[in-house]
């Protein structure tokens, strides 16, 4: 979406727009997984655990990373991730009121 549609649209709305389309693809849920199990930060070891290659998840780090939902620093030469904490809590919530805010209907 071009900026111009996205002001159309309230910050909750773009913020949940954002870290659902993060976790849009299976190699992402992998490496969320994956981090939430070891539950500390972890560096060069993602790669070994999904059947792609460094520059693939290199890209899928990035987006998760540009979503707010992990974090990264550079330790020697490489980086170590982590779930980030404040932007996960946040990433709970607002998927939790969109879910919760559903009540069932009579429709179709």
């Amino acid at each position: 979406m071009g900026i111009t549609k996205t002001q159309k649209f309230t910050q909750i709305e773009n913020d949940l727009a954002k870290m659902a389309k993060a976790l849009a693809h299976p190699a992402r849920i992998a490496i969320i997984n994956h981090l939430v199990q070891i539950k500390s930060c972890i560096c060069g070891d993602i790669v070994h655990e999904l059947p792609l290659s460094q520059s693939t998840v290199s890209q899928h780090l990035k987006e998760l990373k540009d979503a707010g939902l992990i974090t990264g620093s550079i330790s020697g030469t490489s980086v170590c991730y982590c779930i980030d904490d404040k932007n996960w809590e946040k990433a709970k919530t607002l998927l939790g009121n969109l879910f919760e805010s559903y009540s069932g209907q009579d429709c179709c």
